[in-house]
């Protein structure tokens, strides 16, 4: 029997960008991409709250794993969606740096530090997810009390707040009298050419070698750090070819009024941010999204965000870098996202992959 071969390619047609499945290879190719623009800001959370609570290189190799394996999980919720989860456009979710703050606050208070601190951090973050994902359809109503310059001033102060947290990174916490030495000396240059490198890689490049500039700065700092024999790579050979991350890893959460109630106004700035993105993404994909959409893309923030506290992990948002990539490479389809939820999936079993990571010295990092 002939194929009516007009008639398929109406039926291809028919088919919206976002919703096209692309050949198992570009997905791959593809995917791969919206992971090495997103990788950086996904991994740092975990290092920098993991430094700030004093956990060991064990614990830090944890979390990074358990963040990307969330990752996946949550990219693949908003790509996918499923019954009233999830705004079905090509959206990247990661830990959002607006927390980062609140966190290390929340894990620090009262003298505390290390585990207890980390899971006084979760039984927020889970507490917080669910007042999101129940309180989705309402939050659209709440928006317009959230305007750019209030938004933006809250992003800056969260930004001034880590500022002593880079610094101690940079110097080790070390004493006026210490950071006169040779090694403080050195830490402070790993600092500035990694951010020397950032800068110039911004001002320089577009597109997507721009969005890749923080990981670069890390690559290429560690890269001289360890030519001049100053990184510790031995928790590679010692960790596990393959690990799984398990439910409550660190031990059962802790419940705090006061954190609670600070990780749900984070949770607040990150639906507008959550928001703002959706609607950035559905101009550039060409599809038109409401209420609806929003309170979707919302609840799969909620779902996200209240699985990263079982998971070890912590709040989720869509990633603004990945918006900017899917701009730039005009590849619509919410499938190659959905492919890089499972890379991330996948890395997030390895982790001999995360005690790489967790070997960048603190002075890059910072």
């Amino acid at each position: 029997m002939p194929i009516d071969t007009n008639r398929a390619d109406v039926a291809r047609k028919a088919v919206h960008p976002v919703d096209e499945v692309l050949p198992i290879p570009k997905l791959a190719v593809y995917g791969t991409q919206h992971v090495l623009a997103f990788y950086a800001g996904a991994v740092l959370v975990p290092i920098i709250v993991a430094g700030a609570l004093k956990l060991s290189p064990e614990q830090m190799i944890h979390l990074i794993n358990a963040d990307l394996f969330t990752c996946g999980i949550a990219t693949i919720i908003q790509s996918v969606g499923f019954w009233k989860v999830g705004v079905k456009l090509p959206l990247i979710q990661g830990v959002t740096f607006a927390a980062v703050s609140p966190m290390i606050a929340i894990g620090t208070a009262g003298g505390l530090s290390g585990v207890p601190g980390l899971l006084s951090v979760y039984g927020s973050v889970i507490v917080a997810g669910l007042f999101t994902f129940f309180m989705a359809p309402y939050f659209s109503k709440l928006l317009r009390f959230f305007p750019p310059v209030v938004t933006g001033s809250v992003i800056t102060i969260i930004g001034i707040a880590l500022l002593p947290v880079a610094a101690n990174d940079i110097v080790g916490g070390t004493t006026t009298e210490a950071m006169k030495s040779d090694v403080a000396l050195k830490d402070l240059a790993y600092a500035a050419g990694t951010l020397l490198i950032i800068v110039v890689m911004q001002r320089l490049f577009r597109g997507f070698l721009a969005t890749i500039a923080v990981l670069a700065g890390l690559v290429i700092g560690t890269a001289v750090a360890a030519l001049l024999g100053d990184v510790d790579f031995s928790a590679v050979g010692t960790s596990h070819w393959l690990g799984v991350t398990t439910p409550f890893y660190f031990g059962w959460p802790t419940f705090s009024a006061t954190a609670i109630i600070s990780m749900i106004v984070v949770m607040i700035i990150t639906a507008v941010e959550t928001t703002g993105d959706v609607f950035a993404t559905a101009e550039i994909v060409g599809k038109r999204v409401g209420a609806n959409d929003i309170a979707r893309a919302l609840r799969a923030d909620g779902m996200a965000t209240t699985i990263g506290g079982v998971l070890n992990s912590f709040p989720y948002t869509c990633f603004a870098e990945n918006v900017g990539l899917v701009r730039l490479t005009q590849v619509k389809s919410r499938w190659v996202v959905a492919t890089a939820g499972v890379i991330m999936i996948v890395l997030g079993y390895l982790p001999k992959a995360a005690a790489v990571v967790a070997a960048i010295p603190h002075s890059v990092l910072g």
